[in-house]
């Protein structure tokens, strides 16, 4: 699986949980390994594979089986969490246990946990920034390269296009769907009624793409769909999840936990947006003459099917002006 960089650098590098109005979410124990790879030893990137393939769960074995599991000495365990800023084994396990308890929170939940606006500050105005500081933070985790694979697997026309989210995130799916079939043909999105998934998953190869969102309260039914897909149809699978990463990863190629924690008793999805809306003008890009004859073709025929409609689109002349 490619994973993107870490979803939360602001704030300190450390394990315990953080989580103020200026500071944003702290980094979950993944985040951590991954700013800190480069600095393992050998014996900790074992541990730290043997982590990243049963994450988070395998971190909450007793630190003797963790360290046996990769073959390495408890000690070797030891001084992995100490580097990833943790002050043992224990509080280790702590953070794994609130990423997972943060995994199910609801609105109710988060209420409890919200942070207000500065006294006298008003609501919209810190709300905006807020947002300003996830964006901020959605920059640092999604890494130019990963946005340019997932686009030219979208733009490539051999490829099918699959889409499903969850039962908020499935708006989000609809909207790059949506797009996409402007843009270019064999986009499918899957139905609601899971009964019709069989035949979509019968018509997946292994070139295929198959785009499915899912945040926290994350939705059980993509993850066995999507165990489906890898084990039977070997299609390409991208996640767009959050920061503690549905369990759809670990069928993934390519995921993008994406920052989503306002402090409020909402999350957010303006990263989710702005990653979509990026993937749209991307692929557009890929081969523009094509999408514009797609996008002339599509007006003039929703102009012939429905006389009072106006044109979606205003079309340049596949010969005429560079790419936008």
């Amino acid at each position: 699986m490619i994973l993107s960089a870490p979803a939360a650098m602001i704030g300190p590098l450390r394990g315990k949980e953080v989580s103020d109005g200026d500071k944003g979410p702290a980094m979950t124990v993944r985040e951590l390994l991954n700013h800190q790879i480069a600095q393992l030893t050998t014996s900790e990137r074992k541990i730290a594979g043997v982590l990243l393939a049963d994450y988070p769960y395998a971190g909450l074995l007793p630190i003797q089986e963790l360290a046996g599991s990769a073959r390495v000495s408890p000690a070797s365990a030891t001084r992995f969490v100490s580097k990833l800023g943790f002050a043992g084994y224990q509080e280790f396990q702590r953070s794994l246990i609130g990423e997972l308890q943060k995994r199910d929170l609801s609105p109710r939940e988060l209420k409890l946990t919200e942070v207000p606006p500065p006294e006298g500050a008003p609501f919209f105005h810190d709300y905006a920034h807020r947002m300003s500081r996830t964006l901020a933070a959605l920059v640092q985790a999604v890494p130019d390269a990963q946005v340019e694979m997932v686009a030219q697997l979208l733009a490539d026309p051999s490829r099918q296009i699959f889409l499903r989210g969850g039962r908020i995130t499935d708006t989000l799916a609809r909207l790059l769907s949506v797009h996409l079939r402007q843009i270019r043909d064999k986009v499918h999105h899957l139905p609601d009624d899971p009964e019709y998934w069989p035949e979509a998953v019968l018509r997946m190869r292994k070139q295929d793409v198959v785009v499915l969102f899912d945040l926290r309260r994350y939705d059980p039914r993509l993850a066995l769909l999507a165990e489906q897909i890898a084990a039977e149809r070997q299609a390409v699978i991208v996640l767009i999840s959050d920061t503690w990463l549905s369990p759809i990863a670990a069928q993934a190629t390519h995921a993008f936990p994406l920052p989503i924690d306002l402090g409020t008793a909402w999350d957010t999805h303006v990263s989710l947006l702005t990653l979509i809306e990026a993937l749209i003008v991307r692929v557009s890009r890929a081969d523009w003459r094509a999408t514009s004859r797609r996008l002339e073709g599509w007006d003039r025929l929703r102009a012939q099917i429905d006389p009072t409609s106006q044109p979606l689109h205003r079309t340049e002349p596949a010969n005429k002006g560079p790419a936008p």
